[in-house]
C-alpha cells in the first residue's frame, strides 16, 4: 500500500467532526496564508451538499480516477485520472480532493504544481480533513484562480457563449432560440447546443433515414411523446428535445455520458446494456457530445421522474 494511502487508513475517524470544527482555527491560526486559501477556495468554489445522488457519482468517479491512476484494469492514464477526480471533488468527494492534491504535489505522471496542488488540499481540508491540513505546509499557497478543469463549469460554460460568439448567423439565430428556452427546462445552453450539432448540425428542416425531425431530430413517437406537433418548427421542436433531455437527466441523474447515449440510442438500450452501449455510432456520438460538454455531471429534477432500476448496476460496473 503506497504510503499516503497508509496515512489515511491510520488517521480516518481519528479526527471527530466537533473536534475538527473546534480546531481548524486554531492550527491555521499562525499560518496567514493557510488562512488566506481557504478564503480563496471559498471565493472560486461553490458550498458542495452531500446529497445521496452525488455522493454516488462522486465516489464512482473517484474509484473510476483511481483505476486510470494506477492501471488498476485499465491502462493507465494520468490526464484521464485527473479529469475524474476532479469532477468528484466538485462533487465534494474529500478523497478525490487529497488524492489529486497527491498528484500534483508529487508529480505523479503530470508536472508538479503546488500551487494546484495546495487549492485541492485546501478543498479538503475545509471538509476537515487531518492529512490534507499537514499537507497545506508543505506546499505552501494555492493559486488565485481555480484550477482549469474546475473553472471549466462557470457560467461561460454552461451557456456556450463562446459557441455562440463563432458561430455563423443562420447557425446564431437557432442557438439565441436555445439560450432563451433552455432555463425554462432546466437545461444547461451548452448540452443542448452539442446535441443540436450533432444531431442536425443548426438545420431546421434536417430529416434522417429514420424519420428523425428536425433541430433535435425527433421521431415521430418522441414528438408524441412531449407534445411536438409541428416538428420541423424550430421553437416547437427544441422544446420537445429539451423535454426530452430534461426527463432524461432525472431517469440517469445527471450523467452526461449516458444522456447522451440515451438521446442517441434510446434508454432501453442503455438500460440493457448498464451504460453506454457498445455500438460504434453511440460511442462516436456521446465523444462528440463530451468534447463540447465537458461536464460530466448536470443537475436535474428528480421529481420529473424516477431514475432508472438499472442505476445501481451502471454504478457497480464503474466500481468494478
Amino acid at each position: 500500500m503506497r504510503l499516503h494511502l497508509l496515512a489515511r487508513a491510520l488517521t480516518s475517524g481519528v479526527y471527530k467532526e466537533n473536534l475538527v470544527k473546534r480546531s481548524r482555527l486554531k492550527k491555521l491560526q499562525n499560518k496567514p496564508w493557510a488562512l488566506y486559501a481557504l478564503l480563496a477556495v471559498s471565493a472560486f468554489s461553490k458550498p458542495v451538499i452531500a446529497e445521496p445522488a452525488k455522493s454516488e457519482k462522486a465516489a464512482s468517479l473517484r474509484v473510476e480516477a483511481r483505476n486510470h491512476e494506477h492501471g488498476n484494469g485499465v491502462l493507465r492514464d494520468a490526464a484521464k485520472a485527473v479529469q475524474l477526480y476532479c469532477e468528484a471533488s466538485r462533487l465534494g468527494d474529500v478523497e478525490a480532493q487529497y488524492n489529486l492534491g497527491w498528484m500534483y504535489a508529487n508529480g505523479r505522471g503530470i508536472p508538479r504544481d503546488d500551487a494546484t496542488a495546495a487549492y485541492f488540499f485546501t478543498m479538503a481540508a475545509q471538509q476537515g480533513d487531518a492529512l490534507s491540513q499537514r499537507m497545506l505546509r508543505q506546499v505552501g499557497e494555492p493559486g488565485s484562480k481555480p484550477p482549469e478543469c474546475l473553472a471549466q463549469a462557470d457560467e461561460h460554460d454552461k451557456n456556450g457563449e463562446d459557441i455562440v460568439a463563432k458561430a455563423i448567423p443562420e447557425h446564431r439565430k437557432v442557438m439565441d432560440l436555445v439560450l432563451k428556452l433552455a432555463p425554462e427546462y432546466g437545461v444547461y445552453p451548452r448540452l443542448a447546443m452539442a446535441i443540436i450539432r450533432a444531431e442536425s448540425n443548426f438545420n431546421p428542416g434536417a430529416l434522417s433515414p429514420k424519420n428523425a425531425q428536425g433541430l433535435m431530430q425527433l421521431i415521430p413517437e418522441t414528438a408524441e411523446r412531449f407534445n411536438v406537433r409541428k416538428p420541423f418548427d424550430p421553437e416547437q421542436n427544441i422544446r420537445g428535445g429539451l423535454s426530452y433531455l430534461r426527463w432524461l437527466l432525472a431517469y440517469f441523474k445527471g450523467d452526461v455520458s449516458l444522456v447522451a447515449a440515451a438521446y442517441n440510442a434510446g434508454e432501453g438500450a442503455v438500460n440493457r446494456y448498464a451504460g453506454v452501449p457498445p455500438y460504434p455510432e453511440t460511442r462516436g456520438y456521446v465523444k462528440r457530445i463530451r468534447e463540447i460538454f465537458k461536464l460530466e455531471d448536470h443537475p436535474f429534477d428528480p421529481a420529473i421522474t424516477g431514475p432508472s432500476p438499472e442505476f445501481p448496476k451502471i454504478l457497480l460496473r464503474r466500481l468494478m
